[in-house]
């Protein structure tokens, strides 16, 4: 490739904040799928993640698509996502991530991946990444005008009242919030120069394992449950982020609860080795990296936590949960899906042609 910029490149990322901010901003719905930057000169397209890594092999479709739609040479920055029906899914997309040729065909042809253009970082021989963003945004939406599906260019908007209905109602659609990007601002490779505004809510779970941390000998995070319709317990995340110091206490404080024979456990059926090929054991390999350690300790499921997410992704948190305080009061068979507040579901085709 013979581009102003060149992958591996870093994108810019943004800071969590509790509101959204006042100013000269635009807006856009923060978009819950694999961050993306494509470079294309010519036949040639490359796709790189936010770590910086290939993601080109995992979706044939998109490359075609950007081929079809993107300027000769270029190189913009969206997103790549799935849609199933009405909603953003999430689930479809990790399974994308395949090492088998074949089911990365067969994929690409069941669930269709599609990218969401939000920044241009150079066209032609130009690299517009000293460019304020407003600039930036009014030649993205120029360039492509005339994309097609499945290539979108993201809604945007100045008005704060917009946002704040936009940070309401989208979340139906799996949107994950709002993003604000300063109008002014150059883009800035791996450097958090734009503000993330992202839901939180609480839910009590059952606490019915734990990991260990990766340095060893202390609890990394807490394996979260909820009881369904039927009264099984389904793990639904993990709760983490704790100071050294506390995952050293933890490991003392749930040693009366830890077991020994999984007979009994409500997750004892998902230590078999089919279990682990649903992706919903909390011991399975992950997609990701095949050396981390995911081993679990079995607990009583007699604990129950609150914790503070952000949302819902089918039955499981989207997101790691993050700890607030233990709930002695609370009986462990009384925390159900039925406590979460799901948001009126909206419908993604009327969030694109924005």
């Amino acid at each position: 490739m013979h581009l102003p910029l060149s992958p591996p490149l870093g994108p810019m990322l943004a800071k969590s904040v509790k509101g959204i901010p006042e100013g000269d901003y635009l807006y856009e719905p923060k978009w819950d799928g694999f961050r993306c930057i494509a470079f294309r000169d010519g036949d040639e397209v490359e796709l790189s993640s936010r770590g910086e890594k290939p993601l080109t092999r995992y979706f044939p479709e998109v490359v075609a698509a950007l081929k079809e739609n993107l300027p000769e040479r270029c190189v913009v920055d969206g997103e790549v996502v799935i849609m199933t029906g009405e909603q953003l899914d999430f689930e479809a997309l990790l399974q994308r991530i395949h090492p088998a040729k074949s089911r990365v065909d067969l994929l690409a042809a069941e669930t269709p991946a599609s990218f969401i253009a939000f920044d241009l970082l150079a066209v032609d021989d130009e690299s517009l990444v000293s460019t304020p963003f407003a600039q930036r945004r009014e030649r993205l939406t120029t360039l492509l005008a005339d994309v097609q599906p499945p290539v979108y260019v993201t809604p945007g908007t100045d008005d704060l009242a917009v946002a704040r209905e936009w940070f309401e109602v989208f979340e139906g659609a799996g949107l994950d919030g709002v993003v604000a990007k300063p109008l002014a601002g150059p883009y800035q490779p791996d450097v958090r120069a734009m503000y993330k505004i992202k839901h939180e809510r609480t839910a009590d779970c059952v606490v019915a394992g734990y990991r260990w941390h990766k340095s060893g000998g202390v609890v990394g995070s807490l394996l979260l449950g909820l009881y369904d319709d039927s009264g099984a317990l389904q793990h639904v995340g993990v709760a983490a982020s704790f100071p050294m110091k506390r995952r050293a206490e933890l490991v003392d404080e749930l040693s009366p609860y830890a077991v020994e024979d999984l007979a009994g456990h409500p997750w004892a059926a998902w230590a078999e080795a089919d279990a682990q090929a649903t992706g919903r054991l909390p011991g399975a390999v992950s997609r990701w990296n095949a050396k981390k350690d995911l081993s679990w300790v079995p607990l009583r499921p007699e604990l129950v936590v609150e914790v503070a997410y952000d949302h819902m992704e089918g039955t499981r948190f989207r997101h790691t949960a993050q700890f607030r305080r233990w709930r002695p009061d609370r009986e462990p068979r009384s925390c159900t899906y039925e406590q979460l507040d799901r948001p009126v579901r909206f419908d993604l085709a009327e969030i694109l042609s924005a």
